[in-house]
């Protein structure tokens, strides 16, 4: 049983070439042709040939096996890849002073060629491997060792992506020595151990007797047994850490959160604004008091900021309870008021929360202190919603779980946002807010 991979590294280094070198003529001679101008030839292969040279060996993300990932990883391993490749061009044509000898509109469309192209050849092999792993061919064997949830997740996962190449050829609750030193003995790819957390205390015995396999020995942690959050592995002061909570919030996610807030907010507020002072103004001649309302809520890692509304009951209504769900649309002050809480108008402020960083246009809705502390110890996973910033729409919202519904339905809804976050998912969100989360029966 041999050790197969996706494409063998040379075989990818060679297509990679060809397409870094075809995709840099052709965006040569098409230039040419656009421009109708004459380049020198010579100089600009030359560049194509560095360029080429840079990609393939300063580069090993996309030369591992990419027998089990999603073509959506491999897009964002490719855009990487090359924006690193032409970054280092750019500073090269910059440091030589040769920056001005090209053209910066064909160092684009090489870019663009090499990464389409690219994208193409890889799709092309993992379509063919598909195939020929649903056939019997290009196969790693497996053996799974463990019980619960997560060894029995494995094999399902298995049988439904039959296009990995990956064969369960034993499956093992418990095994004694003697079966995993037969084990180690046999040709096998890969060794999953996928344990229960009550039974982790079996690795050692395991690892004894697995420690002749020429395998690749996996531990599998026990992510289906827990509602874990953005669970995986980290590496702190050198040392890896198993993530069972934590907040998608963190490094490059921080920032593209960050631009995307910053710029819808600025749009929204830009384009709204004839709303905001028409609402504005109705809400003041509507009943006596403030244009805004100001409340204390818990947003990321437990904070409390101060949310901004519109205001849409009478003043100082709270002096003898807090009002929640039903009694706050009671207790609005009038018609028009009861209808821009039905219609989510007086959460358009909120967007002022969101330019100065208190919020999110997405994620889960925040919440009174008061109401936190009680929620906290009766739904269970109530504080995680918290790994995130407070939004003003949300994956709940969409679905419909606001006002007077169940929390623990829309407590999932939130920890599936922050599980699953990434750029997408916010934008899914948001187009449909407006139909989905803004009127809606549930609204108050």
């Amino acid at each position: 049983m041999p050790n197969s991979q996706f494409l063998p590294s040379a075989i990818a280094r060679v297509v990679d070439t060809a397409v870094l070198i075809v995709g840099g003529i052709a965006a040569f001679y098409q230039y040419e042709a656009l421009r109708e101008v004459s380049l020198d030839f010579q100089r600009y292969l030359a560049l194509i040939l560095v360029g080429t040279l840079i990609f393939t060996l300063l580069n090993k993300q996309l030369y591992r096996s990419w027998r089990s990932e999603g073509f959506f990883k491999l897009i964002q391993s490719a855009s990487t890849v090359i924006a690193k490749t032409w970054i280092l061009l750019a500073l090269g044509l910059l440091f030589t002073k040769t920056n001005d000898a090209f053209s910066r509109a064909w160092i684009v469309m090489w870019a663009l060629y090499s990464f389409i192209g690219i994208l193409m050849a890889r799709y092309v092999a993992q379509w063919c491997l598909g195939k020929l792993r649903k056939r019997g061919l290009n196969l790693k064997h497996v053996v799974i060792i463990g019980a619960g949830k997560t060894a029995t997740e494995l094999r399902e996962r298995i049988v439904r992506s039959p296009q990995s190449g990956f064969r369960v050829e034993q499956y093992l609750i418990a095994p004694n020595l003697e079966q995993l030193q037969a084990i180690a003995q046999e040709p096998f790819d890969e060794i999953w151990l996928a344990l229960a957390m009550e039974n982790h205390q079996q690795i050692p015995h395991l690892m004894e007797g697995l420690k002749n396999s020429t395998a690749n020995v996996r531990f599998v942690p026990d992510w289906f047994s827990y509602r874990l959050i953005n669970h995986g592995v980290s590496e702190v002061l050198g040392i890896e850490m198993v993530d069972l909570y934590g907040t998608p919030m963190s490094g490059s996610n921080l920032y593209i959160k960050a631009i995307e807030d910053f710029v819808i907010s600025l749009l929204m507020v830009i384009v709204l604004s004839p709303l905001f002072l028409f609402l504005a103004i109705m809400v003041k001649l509507s009943s006596p008091g403030p244009v805004f309302y100001r409340q204390k809520r818990v947003g990321w890692n437990g904070a409390h900021f101060d949310i901004l509304k519109f205001r849409t009951m009478p003043v100082n209504i709270e002096k003898e309870g807090l009002i929640w769900g039903n009694s706050a649309k009671k207790a609005a002050n009038n018609r028009f008021c009861a209808w821009i809480r039905k219609a989510s108008l007086d959460e358009l402020p909120q967007f002022f929360n969101v330019l100065k960083g208190d919020m999110s246009i997405v994620g889960p809705r925040p919440e009174r202190p008061e109401f936190v502390e009680q929620f906290k110890d009766e739904i269970p996973g109530y504080m995680k919603k918290h790994l995130v910033k407070a939004g003003i729409t949300g994956w709940a919202q969409i679905h419909g779980w606001r006002g007077d519904t169940d929390l623990q339905a829309r407590i999932e809804h939130d920890l599936f946002y922050i599980d699953n976050w990434s750029l997408m998912l916010d934008l899914k969100i948001i187009f449909y807010t407006p139909w989905r989360g803004l009127i809606h029966k549930n609204a108050y």
